[in-house]
């Protein structure tokens, strides 16, 4: 049986009595192990030559996918390739071989590197200080919201317990705010998709102005959008006495084009492993400072008593200093386009729910998304085709699907997301694919259902996975 194909566990390959590796020769005599210490019955370990485990591992990552491999278009996640030379910036053995606990006279050089990091990250954002404690985007949430709490303790504000977050915030903005000991307050979008500034002043009104301690926002927000009235929404929440948290996540079209702290925003956290480049994916790494305005740096917990993940804050920096002050300025402007492109050349054959039409102009145009745009699945619902088959026929084609299902504003979401990255050759081969798909959904829908084809396994029962997973494997005895 052909591994690579078929995708055997390490213990389905294994015969007994196979060697892989044998020790040297004892030549320091026993050593008697505690019985407490001992197991019962010994270690079901598999039994394969070198060989057999080489090439089942070499055959395993040959299965995983990454921007290294292939165009990766997942949508709020900012999927960016991370140059080789901030992997050999983090791999000098000056910064890779310290410890957290090492004298602090011995480490100039990396202190020198997060103070460097952070001026940076104030810079481009217009904040005044960061720290780089927080482990990741959630964990910078949590500090974020941390800070806000403290500053409203300080100044006896201690009913201030609400957060308001539209109706299409990230996920982790709830959950942050529940485990920081605060509650979230939903505020509706109008049908652009931008946040409904009547039905926050209606918010506003119904839970008590004294009792509003910041609004979260991602901007541009989960569809795509540039939230246009962010003025008016920062004098309303400033008014009552809350702050203004920015949602990082969506970061990458802002740089060169707007800073969050010109908006008006008190406190935001920074996805370094998606705005930054550094590897994103499969649990991390990542990292998640947070920055603040002036006169908040005092409120920042202690979240962490390291520099959080280090390697990744290097990665950062080593991006930063390659694309420097002139040309991290495309960054924003590039992955605006080529979302802009993706969208316009598929919206004949897929549902674009958020066209941008501004109609009360004299000359109605269309408003461009940013970084990333939102399909309702297929324009031909009567195919039978569901956002899940395109997202599972598209690993048919070599690419790895967009985000489906999210936001939950639209039944079949299918989210985009090109990086600036992208070549217009990699884009094109991307849109015709899609275009290709809709098409087969038309005259053969049985073989999208059906997909993928050509991958290890075929399609597996989502539910099931998720409800009863099979995480560990038990060597099955013969009882004869």
């Amino acid at each position: 049986m052909n591994n690579r194909l078929y995708g055997n566990l390490i213990f389905e390959l294994s015969q007994s009595g196979r060697c892989g590796y044998s020790l040297p020769k004892n030549r320091f005599g026993d050593y008697q192990v505690p019985k407490e210490l001992c197991r019962e019955q010994d270690a079901e370990l598999p039994e394969c030559d070198e060989m057999t485990v080489v090439r089942h591992y070499t055959n395993l990552s040959a299965n995983n996918f990454g921007v290294d491999n292939g165009f990766y278009p997942l949508g709020s996640c900012t999927m960016k390739y991370n140059p080789k030379i901030n992997e050999e910036v983090a791999a000098l053995p000056q910064f890779q071989n310290l410890h957290p606990l090492q004298p602090t006279d011995t480490v100039k050089g990396a202190e020198a590197v997060c103070t460097l990091l952070c001026r940076s990250l104030c810079e481009l954002t217009g904040l005044h200080a960061f720290t780089l404690k927080p482990f990741a985007g959630a964990h910078g949430e949590l500090t974020g919201l941390m800070v806000i709490k403290r500053y409203h303790e300080s100044r006896g504000d201690t009913q201030r317990t609400k957060v308001i977050v539209p109706d299409s915030a990230h996920g982790t903005n709830p959950a942050s705010a529940a485990v920081c000991g605060l509650d979230i307050v939903e505020v509706k979008s109008l049908s652009d998709g931008t946040v409904d500034i009547d039905a926050l002043k209606e918010v506003i009104a119904t839970v008590g102005s004294d009792s509003v301690a910041a609004m979260m926002m991602t901007n541009p927000n989960t569809l795509g959008l540039f939230e246009k009235q962010i003025p008016v929404i920062e004098k309303l929440i400033h008014d009552c006495g809350g702050l203004m948290y920015y949602d990082g996540a969506n970061l990458n079209p802002m740089l060169g084009a707007a800073r969050p702290g010109d908006m008006g925003f008190d406190v935001m956290h920074i996805n370094l492993h998606k705005t930054f480049s550094t590897p994103h994916g499969g649990g991390g790494p990542g990292a998640g400072p947070v920055g603040v305005r002036k006169g908040l740096e005092q409120f920042f917990p202690e979240v962490s008593p390291y520099h959080g993940n280090f390697s990744v804050a290097m990665r950062a920096y080593a991006y930063i200093l390659s694309l420097g002050r002139e040309h991290i300025k495309e960054v924003g402007p590039l992955a605006t386009l080529n979302a802009n492109y993706i969208k316009e050349s598929l919206k004949d054959v897929y549902e674009l729910p958020i066209d941008g039409l501004i109609p009360e102009q004299s000359s109605p145009t269309r408003s461009l998304c940013k970084h990333e745009f939102v399909f309702d699945g297929l324009k031909d619902k009567s195919t039978g085709v569901t956002t899940m088959d395109v997202a599972k026929r598209l690993l048919d084609y070599g690419y790895h699907a967009p985000t489906i299902y999210f936001p939950l504003l639209f039944h079949e979401s299918l989210m985009i997301e090109p990086t600036e990255n992208e070549s217009k050759d990699t884009i094109d081969g991307f849109i015709a694919v899609m275009q290709r798909i809709a098409e087969e959904a038309k005259t053969d829908p049985e073989l999208v259902k059906s997909a993928p084809h050509n991958t290890p396994i075929g399609r597996v029962d989502d539910v099931l996975a998720a409800k009863h997973p099979v995480v560990t494997w038990r060597q099955m005895r013969n009882e004869e």
